[in-house]
């Protein structure tokens, strides 16, 4: 069976959103609010694309699966931020994602949002971002990444993502782009990596999720492994599910079985403990 090209990603059939958001000055400074057609509140989940981090990809490819998650009754914030190639990198993709995440206390009586219930799903760097955003209360005050009441994410999502920015850098997963979004390697920028990388902010303490294609040729599934095996002995909740013939773009093309996977697990995560 043929795995689906990058270009087919990009080619993926578009979906108008409800509402579009600015939640800062710049250009890709906006998230896409897509609502269910019951009335709310609604739990919300944050979707957050992927593309190494570059400026070439965003998150138009992601609103047919957001408006297929919707049919769930959860609304879904799809999030755009800063890539690099258009002023992203450190530490603006970070707070970026940050920003857009708490944003959501700006709207959310208008939009009948239930902020109690808040889930993160990333694609690939996204994955990354979506991670990273239920970590980050572990910051220092003193981190340039430190929001000093960030809104609480209740569980995380992540699909053929990358959490261990350090192992990423050393393996080459999407190329030099790890080091070129923090400025160097992880003997270069320790601290950088020690800030970003959701490896190095475990346990996250909120149950995680990891969605992997068996054939993935992009984020290699035995980096999530060890992630996985790492974040459980740290306390974490967390298991990792791999697919049969599945590569690196199935799990975000609401046509697929792999995605149908996604969309039970997105179910079940809203579920209480």
């Amino acid at each position: 069976m043929a795995l689906q090209t990058v270009e087919e990603y990009k080619r993926l059939p578009s979906a108008p959103a409800d509402h579009r958001y600015a939640y800062g000055p710049d250009a890709s400074h906006f998230a896409d609010l897509f609502l269910p057609a019951a009335p709310g509140p609604h739990p919300v989940l944050v979707l957050i694309h992927g593309g190494c981090w570059q400026a070439a990809y965003g998150l138009e490819p992601l609103g047919q699966l957001a408006r297929a998650i919707t049919a769930q009754d959860i609304a879904v914030w799809n999030i755009e931020y800063r890539r690099l190639g258009n002023g992203g990198g450190w530490p603006h993709t970070l707070l970026d994602a940050g920003a857009a995440l708490d944003f959501l206390l700006t709207i959310a009586k208008a939009a009948c949002l239930d902020l109690s219930r808040v889930v993160t799903a990333g694609h690939s760097a996204g994955g990354h971002l979506a991670l990273w955003l239920a970590g980050r209360w572990r910051l220092s005050v003193h981190s340039p990444l430190y929001a000093p009441a960030p809104l609480p994410v209740h569980g995380v999502i992540s699909l053929a993502g990358i959490p261990d920015l350090a192992a990423a850098a050393r393996e080459g997963i999407c190329g030099a782009a790890v080091s070129d979004l923090l400025g160097g390697s992880p003997q270069q920028r320790t601290e950088r990596y020690a800030a970003a990388s959701p490896y190095a902010l475990t346990p996250l303490g909120v149950r995680h999720l990891h969605i992997h294609g068996e054939d993935d040729e992009v984020v290699p599934v035995e980096s999530v492994r060890r992630y996985v095996s790492y974040t459980r002995q740290a306390g974490d909740q967390a298991a990792v599910l791999t697919l049969p013939d599945a590569g690196h773009f199935e799990l975000v093309d609401a046509r697929t079985a792999a995605a149908a996977v996604f969309l039970h697990a997105v179910t079940t995560l809203f579920k209480p403990d």
